[in-house]
Formats: C-alpha cells, structure tokens, sequence
C-alpha cells in the first residue's frame, strides 16, 4: 500500500485528534461514542497461533468467510460469529497476496507477480491446485504491493499494481502503476496508469470502476477516480510503458511537468488524458491511506443505497461517499462513517448476515488501531442516525438532503451552514497542503415541504475546487444535532440551469500568509556577543521520531536549537509548558485547514518557542534563553498525527 515511512505519515492527521485525552482513546471525528448507538464493532475471535493480517476477503456460496493474509496464507473460517470460530488453512505459500475473489467454486487470489486460482479437487476443505493465470515481473522491491482480484460481469478480473518504493514511486518492472484486465484464460489487456499505490478498486451500482490512491508524490491528498481505457490518472512512472503493445495511451514520461503550479484538475485542461478524481478525501480530516470499497447495493445499511463505503488503514476507519454525475462526469462527497477499528482498514466485504466484515492490518503501516492485525464486523441496529444524506450540485449552490426532517429554524438559517473551498497542488512533492483557501458565502437556504433538503445559495462556486460544507447550527425536529454535521464534495462541474446572484459580492476570505513569529528568532540576538551557551540538535527520525527522548540545558542559558528533517514528510518542533503537551497539540489540530497555512502553532501561551513547518529534507535554527524555573518542558512535532509520538523532553536543571 505505502511505504512505511508514508503509511506513518498517515499517521499525520489522525493522531492529533486522538490527541490525547487522559484515557489516551483516539477519536478521529469526536464522533466514536455517537457512532456506536448505530453501527457496532464486533470482533471476530481469532486463535493465537494465527497471524491473520488480512490481505481479502471473500464469502463461498455457503456463506463461509475465507481470508487471505499478507503472511501467505487463506483461512476459511466456519462460525465467524460464535465465541469459538472454526479455522481452517485452505492454503498457504503465497506471497503477500492482497486480494481475495470466489467464483464458480474456486478462489481467486492476487499474489505480488501473478495472478493465481485455486481449488479443492477432493473436498477436503484444502487447495490441492494452484494454478497460475497471468503473471508478470517483479524488481524485488519490497514496496510491490499488488491488488486485485475484482470480477467484471463478463469473467473477466481487474488487478492493479503498486509502484515500487526507491526515495519516491517507481515503476522499476513492467506495468507497475497501472490497472491491467486478466481473462480466466490468462489474456491481458492494460487498462490505465498513473497509479502510485490503488490498494481499493471495484464497480459502483452502475457498473464503473473506481480505484482508490493514497497521498504521496505526485498525488496531493487522498482520492477516488473513476477509471476508463487509457485514462492516466496522475502519478506519471507507469507512463514508461506507455510505448508496450497493447497500451491504449501514447502518453509518455516526458510529457508531464510539475513546474506550472497547477492543480490535477487544471492540468487536465493542458494534457487531456489526465482524468480528475470524483471525490478527494482530505488528508487527515478524512482519511490518509483510502483502502478497500463496498458498495450498499441495498437498503441493508440503512437510508444509504447504492453510495460506497471506504476504508482507511492509517486512521482504521471507514468513510461513506455519495457521488452523481454532472454533464456525464462523476463527482461526490465524502462524510465521516465509523470510526474506532481495532487495527488500519485495509478490507471491506458484505457478510451473509448484512453486516460488513473488515479486514485489518498494519504491520509496517501504522495505524490508530493498536492491534496489529484483526478481524471485525460492523453491524446495523435498524436504527437510521441524523445524518447529511446526500449533497447535490447546483447551478448556484448545494442541496443537502437529511436522513430526518430538519427544524425548519435550523435548517432554514444561512448562518447554520459554513463553506470553504480549496485545492492541492499536483508536483511531484510528496502531497499538497491546502492550496488557495476562500470561504464561500451562503446568503439564502430553501427547505423543502418535508424539511428532508435544504437547497444552499452560494456565490462563486469554483469548478475543479474541494467544498468543505459543515451543517454544525442544523438540528432535527427533536433538538438533535447531527452525527457527523460535515463533508468535503469535489466540484468537477456546475450543472446548467439559472443562477441566482447576491445583490452584493459575496464575503471571499482570501489565503493568509505566516507571520514572522516572536517564538521563533532565526539569527541569533546581537547581545549574544559570546554566542550560544549550548546548541541542541534535534534529528527527526523514520517511524515519527525524534533522535533525543529528553534534552539538558541549564536554566537561563542561550541556546541554539537545530530542527534537522532528512524525512520524506513534514515536521516542526515546539517547546512548551509543563504539563501542557495534550492540550497545544488537540490546539494545534484545530486549527483545521488553516494549519498548515500557521505551521500547526496555535496561538497559545503555553507555547514557548517553536520552528518554522519543515519540508523535507531541511533545517531550521532558532534562539532562545531557556526558562528560569528549573523543570521538564516538552518537546513536541504538532503537524496533525506526529504528536503521539514526536515528542521528548528538554530538562531545565
């Protein structure tokens, strides 16, 4: 899926929410407890002497459960829901397969160099035939992950390939970064590319594929796009096999530059093979590893039909999507679903039962969940949560429709509703922060004759922009807030019809800039005539670390302070008062999208000296006369999720 050092920086977001209460519970949305009155987690039990990381999942026609697991092996597992499962191992020596598919009596795995089927010729409940479909080359890169399979109605299997890891994306063997289509006859046809790691791919209701694509280079935040022949998708490395037999682009390597500062979607305008994700999932408010989709082909799961859900692994959540299609291209919203799973979300399938099993792992990907590995269902009580059902674009706005009628005050009032919108740079840098910010104004709301939809007039909708659309001020009939009262829609397209304008110009808050901070002095004072009485380097480490757990100075001492950051990620370092760590660090998650724009220091007094937001590979210095009172003040990297454990202590003696 992702390199370890990306799946920690998925870490990013998520552990700054979970920042940290005293139970040092993690709450991604706030919303866990909430959640629970609707959807329960229940675990499957799992025997000790099984490693089950769960690579796919697959039911028979009996409804038994089989999983494959990144060590190798399937497990077919009778009686998931009793105390005492039965476990059985259907095979075992495959490598690190991580999809799981079931058809006509056999089961259909993807390993890391082929696509392999397997059956049980004498109904003993073991494979005795492993039969390779297609396979295909490998460089011996560890981070050559590959996905799959998914049937397509008529037999045949979509796969889709990671990209090697070498300090950025790699295609370093053939047809990595590109989803490839396999007959059960071993026939196979290249599909698309610009993939850098599709760890989820399937149909929607309506028979299109969707993938998944995780942040990393090339790739701004966290995305779904709707994939046809010959679309590329972003990540330029698989362009190199472009020129294959077979190939259905002629786009090469070389044709793509990241120095135009454009976002995906602008860039779309310049090279047209380029196809724009329907629904971006913002990194660390939503999710930071998008993992495996299911869709709710049926009212099983409450008032949801035919919208996907979408796991996450680094924040071992599950995220609901509603998309529609606007002059023949799809677009949607992602909303908050569940949180609280015991390990990262990597597999989502629907259980007999109607409930929905997931499959989890995160060994080398870290995750909230703590366990390194599980097995889990997800079970609806009948009972529908408030919640924003559906968002729809308009000419001049957005509909909300709720699962409740909503109080016609609440819902009627603009000033319940906030907008912001924003966009992602596309360069080949490790993600994007929040690019070109503005706040959109709501100067009118319409409800329907039911109170279900609250129709939203905004001015100066953006095509091609991320909307943040918060409800927090809308309540239900009964007084009752909303589960998750917000969600980012991706804007591909404003649907034609006529618009009503504001009599005056909308309210635009542009893009801030950082200020030159007062706890931040980058040369060193002119008083210091004999220099600094110590220096203090601090080394950011891989695994969201810092070199020293606990530094030593002197109280009252000049000291200079060394910031070094040879990571693949963002980082800073603030030091800050006795006892006050939680709290700055739940501040600086706050902060939202204009976090990074303050490089995650929040206006606290308990912060006594910070860095600047570190790129990559980078340094920064700072000065400062260490606290008088003698004491532990701790140290602390508040970029979102690095605070759990980017953290240490400077001793003042």
């Amino acid at each position: 899926m992702m390199n370890i050092k990306y799946k920690i920086n998925a870490l990013v977001l998520l552990a700054s929410i979970i920042l940290l209460s005293s139970s040092n519970t993690y709450s991604q949305w706030g919303s866990g407890d909430q959640e629970n009155k609707f959807y329960q987690i229940e675990k499957v039990k799992i025997p000790e002497s099984i490693i089950l990381e769960v690579g796919g999942i697959a039911f028979n026609e009996n409804g038994v459960p089989a999983v494959c697991t990144r060590r190798g092996e399937i497990w077919l597992i009778e009686n998931p829901t009793s105390e005492t499962p039965t476990f059985k191992r259907f095979a075992h020596g495959l490598h690190e397969p991580l999809g799981l598919a079931y058809k006509d009596g056999a089961y259909y795995c993807t390993q890391r160099g082929e696509l392999t089927k397997l059956t049980d010729n004498n109904g003993d409940g073991v494979a005795d035939s492993y039969k390779t479909i297609y396979s295909w080359p490998l460089a011996a890169n560890y981070h050559e992950y590959s996905y799959g399979p998914v049937f397509l109605p008529d037999g045949d299997m979509l796969l889709t390939l990671n990209l090697g890891w070498i300090g950025r994306g790699a295609s370093l063997s053939k047809w990595r970064g590109w989803m490839i289509k396999v007959s059960p006859e071993g026939e196979m046809t290249p599909i698309a590319t610009g993939m850098r790691s599709p760890a989820g791919h399937t149909l929607n209701a309506q028979g299109d594929v969707f993938y998944t694509e995780n942040q990393g280079d090339w790739v701004g935040s966290g995305r779904m796009t709707h994939v046809e022949s010959g679309d590329f998708v972003g990540n330029p490395e698989g362009l190199k096999w472009s020129g294959e037999e077979g190939s259905p682009l002629s786009l090469k390597f070389e044709d793509i530059v990241d120095t135009l500062g454009y976002s995906l979607y602008e860039y779309a305008k310049v090279v047209p093979e380029i196809k724009p994700p329907s629904v971006w999932f913002p990194h660390g408010l939503m999710g930071i590893s998008t993992s495996g989709i299911l869709i709710m082909d049926d009212d099983r799961f409450g008032p949801f039909k035919d919208q996907m859900l979408i796991g996450d692994q680094g924040h071992s959540t599950i995220m609901r999507v509603f998309q529609e299609k606007v002059k023949g291209t799809y677009q949607g919203i992602c909303f908050p679903f569940r949180e609280g799973f015991s390990s990262g979300v990597l597999r989502l399938a629907w259980g007999p039962d109607k409930s929905v099993y997931v499959g989890m792992t995160s060994r080398g990907w870290s995750s909230t969940g703590q366990d390194m590995y599980g097995l889990e269902r997800l079970v609806w009580n009948k009972k529908t949560p408030f919640e924003i059902k559906a968002v729809r674009a308009m000419p001049d706005g957005f509909e909300l429709e709720f699962t409740q009628p909503v109080d016609s005050k609440k819902g009627g009032d603009p000033a319940s509703y906030e907008i912001n919108d924003f966009t992602y740079k596309y360069h080949h840098f490790y993600g994007s922060p929040v690019t070109d910010l503005q706040s959109r104004q709501v100067f009118d709301v319409e409800l329907s004759s039911d109170n279900r939809k609250a129709r939203l007039y905004i001015s100066g909708l953006r095509t091609g922009y991320i909307n943040e659309i918060k409800a927090a001020g809308v309540t239900n009939n009964k007084g009752e807030t909303l589960l998750h009262n917000f969600g980012y829609y991706t804007l591909n397209n404003i649907p034609d019809g006529e618009a009503r304008t504001m009599d005056h110009s909308a309210h635009v808050a542009s893009e801030g800039t950082l200020t030159k901070s007062a706890k931040r002095v980058s040369e060193m004072p002119a008083s210091w005539v004999n220099g600094p009485d110590q220096v203090v380097t601090l080394t950011v480490q891989a695994g969201l670390k810092f070199d020293l757990s606990e530094v030593e100075v002197k109280a009252g001492s000049k000291i200079r302070f060394v910031l070094d950051n040879p990571d693949d990620m963002l980082h800073n370092a603030l030091i800050v008062k006795p006892g006050t760590i939680d709290a700055v660090a739940q501040a600086a998650m706050e902060l939202g999208l204009k976090g990074q724009e303050l490089g995650y220091v929040p206006d606290s007094d308990d912060v006594l000296y910070h860095t600047g937001l570190l790129q990559p590979d980078s340094k920064d210095v700072i000065y400062f006369v260490a606290p008088e009172i003698p004491g532990d003040y701790p140290y602390v990297c508040t970029f979102p999720g690095h605070a759990i454990t980017m953290r240490g202590v400077m001793k003042v003696k």
